[in-house]
């Protein structure tokens, strides 16, 4: 691709600009264009290796560390050195010269990153055995992307610009076939922009930038504990590869969501997997308001569009206890928000909601306990203090109750101790 040359050619230029620059690996792999470039840069001299009754040359780290320059060369940093170096890869090589303050341009193939390695030989059907841990390029302080079409870079290697004839009619049969070099590309191309998304996103949070910048599509879509959800999900995908852009599969967990039905609760969780399964971001906040959960982490995350459901309640129902699409609507701002129709499915009715037990029996059985346990506090209180004093034992009672079991013993609690003081405490006459 021309990474070499692009990197003398950057070289001479903090040259000119007075920087102490040595080369300390560098392969032209015979290309005059290349070679020309390294005349005028100071090159450390090779260090020869003994290897099996062969001599190789390999970089030599203790020549570059006592010539000390302000910015070295390194060439192909998945390289592996030959036995008996004190360092198995060159990569680290770059890591102790970077631990001894001298700055690195290097060089490397996207095939080369660790965390690609199962996906370029799916797409090639070759595994490349040399590596880089990701956390040495995510260290870089600038990443460069040296890029042509594959048509340019198969013509280049029947000109015996990047191997030698023999090894490039080998690369073009093989490895640099031009799928595999498309799929490369796009996986640099990929690479990167995450890179500059990255860097946006740093930016924007220490300039504390508040409003969504829309430099790329971000889709999120909100999962509810309903069958629609599913749909939901399908429908942003379907949207955010139309967009060529990311998305993220939301769910807030309020404190409701402990007292839902299994069966509701299991319709995030599959919900979840799904979009895990088609290739999202996924994420569980907690909050008590929804809309301003989701908001707040979509403008974090620089998020475009929200994906939300039809709302399926009447609108009396929304009137009364307000309506999370209508809150996003109102407050969403700059960010466009989507209303799919999903499946119909079933909306209880509200006198089930509110009947509905929400907590196992021994949890009845254990807001009685609580209030017979105030009862006897209260009792041993009579004598000495205010009946609105001993009123407060009980409403503790309460409290307790329901932030431990739920709506319904906390209901029960709260009968049981009207009628406790009432039938205990209040003087008869």
């Amino acid at each position: 691709m021309g990474k070499t040359f692009a990197m003398l050619e950057a070289a001479h230029e903090q040259l000119e600009a007075g920087v102490d620059v040595v080369i300390g690996w560098v392969e032209t792999h015979g290309r005059r264009e290349t070679e020309a470039l390294v005349e005028g840069l100071e090159r450390l001299p090779p260090r020869p290796v003994e290897y099996q009754e062969t001599v190789l040359k390999e970089f030599d780290l203790d020549a570059a560390l006592k010539r000390r320059p302000t910015l070295i060369l390194m060439d192909e940093l998945a390289h592996t050195n030959a036995p008996g170096s004190r360092h198995p890869k060159r990569w680290q090589d770059v890591m102790e010269l970077l631990d001894a303050g001298i700055e690195v341009y290097t060089t490397v193939n996207v095939q080369h990153l660790e965390s690609l390695n199962d996906v370029v030989t799916q797409i090639t059907g070759i595994p490349v055995h040399e590596t880089v841990p990701d956390s040495v390029l995510e260290q870089a302080d600038e990443l460069e992307l040296v890029d042509i079409p594959p048509d340019d870079l198969i013509r280049r290697l029947k000109e015996g610009k990047v191997y030698v004839p023999e090894q490039a009619e080998q690369a073009i049969q093989n490895f640099f076939r031009k799928g595999n070099l498309t799929a490369l590309r796009e996986l640099a191309l990929r690479r990167t922009a995450d890179r500059v998304d990255a860097e946006m996103q740093v930016y924007r949070r220490d300039h504390a930038v508040p409003r969504v910048w829309p430099a790329g599509e971000t889709i999120m879509v909100c999962v509810n504990p309903t069958p629609r959800a599913r749909k939901l999900i399908r429908t942003a995908r379907r949207m955010a590869a139309g967009l060529h852009g990311k998305w993220i599969a939301a769910y807030v967990q309020t404190p409701e969501h402990a007292r839902r039905p299994e069966s509701e609760r299991d319709q995030v969780v599959r919900a979840l997997r799904l979009a895990e399964q088609l290739g999202a971001e996924t994420v569980t906040l907690t909050g008590h308001r929804v809309s301003q959960e989701i908001l707040s982490y979509a403008r974090a995350k620089n998020v475009s569009k929200i994906l939300v459901g039809k709302p399926v309640r009447s609108r009396w129902k929304e009137l009364l206890f307000g309506s999370v699409v209508a809150d996003l609507v109102r407050q969403s701002g700059e960010i466009d928000i989507y209303v799919i129709t999903g499946e119909a499915g079933k909306s209880r009715p509200m006198t089930e909601r509110i009947l509905r037990r929400s907590s196992a029996w021994p949890a009845y059985a254990k807001a009685g306990l609580v209030v017979a346990l105030s009862t006897l506090v209260a009792w041993w209180m009579q004598p000495t203090f205010a009946r609105t004093n001993i009123v407060m034992i009980y409403l503790l009672g309460v409290v307790f109750v329901a932030s431990r079991w739920g709506r319904g013993p906390s209901i029960l609690a709260s009968i049981l101790s009207v009628a406790a003081f009432d039938f205990f405490l209040f003087p008869r006459t």
